[in-house]
């Protein structure tokens, strides 16, 4: 009975002293709809913010005004070997990929090389005129006609020469167990007192170690040496390519070459990629020349035997055994004397103070972006040292080849073109040929399956053996294809162990063939 009566006195209270009840639920019901709307207008208006400020969309990288020309978007690219090819090719492929242009891509990893270019070579290639193809850029022996078919008539060529000396260097030390010349010397030292001794022309893949350059502009690099024969050579490539760039002249180079495409100036600011590893000297990473650092010559252990000994440190060569590599390499050095004296004749015409000043943009540039990208401010690292397996650069011959981490805390804008820096080039190609060419995932996991031509992924590690009559397999294990010392630990403190030619990750997962 009490109970009652209070209920009735609060009935009264609320709906005579305070409003009746269906006035509360009015208003109750309008507290929550205003709070409602303020809280998706906070949810509105953080999706509609712009994007945190990324360090390519400063002004800077589009650096000094190139007037009012068109980027060039057809473009031809003879990728020489040894010459910081791979580097300017990744300037290509995130040129590209930036734009969705499409990429004249070899059905493996390399345009049929070291066989002369076929049109046929090109995946998706359907006939001359059947598809416009904006950038060919892969391994190839340079062949016009056949490249005709496939690129615009409108189409920019350029490539890149090296010092023969230099280039045989880099060459002897990459190609030490693909080459049979090379393979039988103990040192280059050995092979320029006496290259015949080592040198046969009917052996495949001899071609690294006499005229490489020769022969990748698609002429007999066997060829004896005669000024008619050198002229005529010269006078082919003059008629083909529009730019000849240097590679000890990197930077100027990469200058020429903004000029010459009308490109922006981040397009053509690089990191050093298929670097090799220095001699230790104690000189910092972001010191000296930036193409001196991917030329380095270095001391690293013997691949593709049971031995883990050491090699003996390179002992430079001696004045005349390079003159000797240069009568060997004769046609070679002719084209290098001879584009040398075009190229600052070029530089000379561009203006050399305007060349020093957007030279040390570049540079700085470079310096900038490597601060932000990379860890340690840019410093190159061991394959098996990157923790993103996916771009751990595959490793070849005798020396280690060096890659990059990424800085940590990215927003995605940049990390996306940070990215696109420092990815190799054979995963940056796999990229390109998977956006180009979707295919269904179950036909995709057929496909990775196959060996030819492809890259398979195994326990994170990257496995690929290239059937196009290269010469080269290509395989990269566990730890990049690096040869490991017994007890030695992964970035993440796990065993690195090596039975035989297996390397092992506690268990055995990755093979070196």
């Amino acid at each position: 009975m009490l109970f009652r009566r209070r209920a009735r006195m609060l009935r009264w209270l609320v709906c005579g002293r305070l409003g009746p009840v269906w006035m509360w639920k009015a208003l109750l019901l309008f507290v929550a709809i205003a709070f409602a709307s303020q809280l998706l207008g906070v949810i509105f208006n953080k999706s509609v913010q712009p994007a945190a400020h990324s360090i390519f969309s400063s002004p800077d990288a589009q650096g000094p005004s190139l007037g009012s020309c068109q980027p060039h978007t057809h473009i031809m690219f003879l990728k020489t070997h040894k010459t910081a090819s791979s580097t300017v090719l990744n300037m290509l492929y995130r040129f590209g990929e930036e734009r969705n242009l499409r990429f004249a891509l070899p059905m493996g990893y390399q345009l049929g090389y070291p066989l002369p270019f076929n049109a046929h070579r090109v995946k998706g290639y359907q006939g001359p005129g059947a598809m416009e193809f904006h950038i060919m850029g892969n391994h190839m022996r340079f062949n016009m006609l056949e490249v005709e078919k496939v690129m615009p008539e409108d189409t920019f060529y350029f490539s890149i020469i090296r010092d023969p000396v230099s280039l045989a260097e880099s060459s002897f030390a990459y190609y030490k167990e693909v080459a049979p010349a090379f393979r039988k010397a103990k040192g280059l030292g050995d092979f320029a007192d006496d290259p015949n001794k080592y040198y046969d022309t009917r052996l495949r893949n001899n071609h690294y170690a006499r005229n490489l350059l020769w022969f990748d502009f698609g002429m007999d690099h066997n060829a004896n040496f005669s000024m008619a024969l050198a002229q005529r050579g010269e006078a082919m490539i003059r008629q083909a390519f529009k730019l000849i760039l240097v590679s000890e002249y990197f930077d100027q180079s990469m200058i020429l070459l903004r000029h010459a495409l009308c490109w922006p100036l981040d397009a053509v600011v690089s990191f050093s990629l298929n670097a090799r590893q220095q001699k230790p000297t104690g000189i910092g990473v972001m010191s000296g020349s930036w193409v001196g650092k991917a030329a380095a010559a270095a001391g690293v252990s013997v691949r593709g035997g049971r031995s883990q000994a050491k090699m003996p440190p390179n002992l430079p060569l001696t004045e005349e055994q390079r003159e000797r590599l240069r009568q060997w390499n004769a046609l070679d050095w002719y084209l290098y004397k001879a584009f040398n004296q075009t190229f600052w004749e070029e530089i000379q015409r561009f203006g050399l103070n305007e060349m020093e000043q957007e030279v040390a943009l570049l540079r700085a540039r470079r310096e900038e972006l490597a601060r932000v990208c990379l860890r340690d401010g840019g410093k190159p690292v061991e394959a098996y040292r990157i923790r993103d397996k996916t771009i751990r650069p595959f490793q070849s011959g005798l020396v280690k080849i060096l890659g990059y981490e990424l800085q940590s805390g990215l927003d995605n804008t940049t990390r996306t073109a940070c990215l696109r820096m420092i990815r190799p080039e054979i995963q940056y190609k796999d990229v390109l040929d998977a956006k180009q060419f979707p295919r269904d995932p179950k036909t995709q996991v057929q496909a990775g399956q196959q060996s030819q031509g492809r890259m398979v992924s195994a326990g994170g590690s990257f496995l690929r053996h290239d059937s196009s009559r290269t010469g080269e397999t290509l395989v990269a294990g566990e730890v990049g294809g690096r040869t490991v010392e017994e007890g030695e630990r992964d970035w993440d403190g796990s065993h690195l162990i090596r039975t035989n030619h297996t390397l092992m990750r506690g268990k055995a997962q990755g093979r070196l063939r």
